[in-house]
């Protein structure tokens, strides 16, 4: 699984140019699912998302999570994140796992995600979307398992 996580002041999603929802202060993520990628992994980055250290303190300091201050989440599917261009100049997707695994896949990710009681928007799977960032700090981080 690879993860691109966003601290943001606020956020919009929009599927196929029809609002879907938006988040307050929190996190945008966007997930790829790649070949090999199962089920196992899915408690591991939900404990990592909810307890990644991002938020500043009364002192500027990166000490609070998304918990910790009752931040939004919202939740994207991206396979483009397995885009790989070190052989050319259009992307080979093929490291990232075929739509009908991924799906499984991304649906136990949320389904166990809500579990978190945060407020949570979502993405639809193979949906054409928009999102509107508004990326604090910005603060990006990356994770992979």
């Amino acid at each position: 699984m690879r993860l691109v996580i966003q601290r943001v002041s606020k956020a919009k999603l929009f599927v196929e140019e029809k609002e879907k929802g938006e988040i307050e202060k929190g996190l945008v993520i966007l997930l790829g699912i790649g070949k090999g990628d199962t089920e196992d992994k899915i408690d591991y980055v939900i404990k990592k998302i909810l307890s990644l250290r991002i938020f500043e303190d009364e002192n500027g300091k990166m000490n609070y999570s998304v918990s910790d201050i009752c931040g939004d989440l919202m939740i994207v599917s991206q396979f483009t994140l397995y885009g790989d261009c070190t052989g050319g100049n259009r992307p080979d997707f093929t490291m990232a796992e075929k739509g009908e695994i991924a799906e499984k896949l991304y649906n136990k990710f949320i389904e166990k995600i809500k579990k978190s009681n945060v407020k949570i928007v979502e993405g639809e799977f193979g949906k054409k979307m928009t999102v509107e960032i508004h990326n604090d700090g910005p603060c990006t981080i990356i994770l992979e398992r």
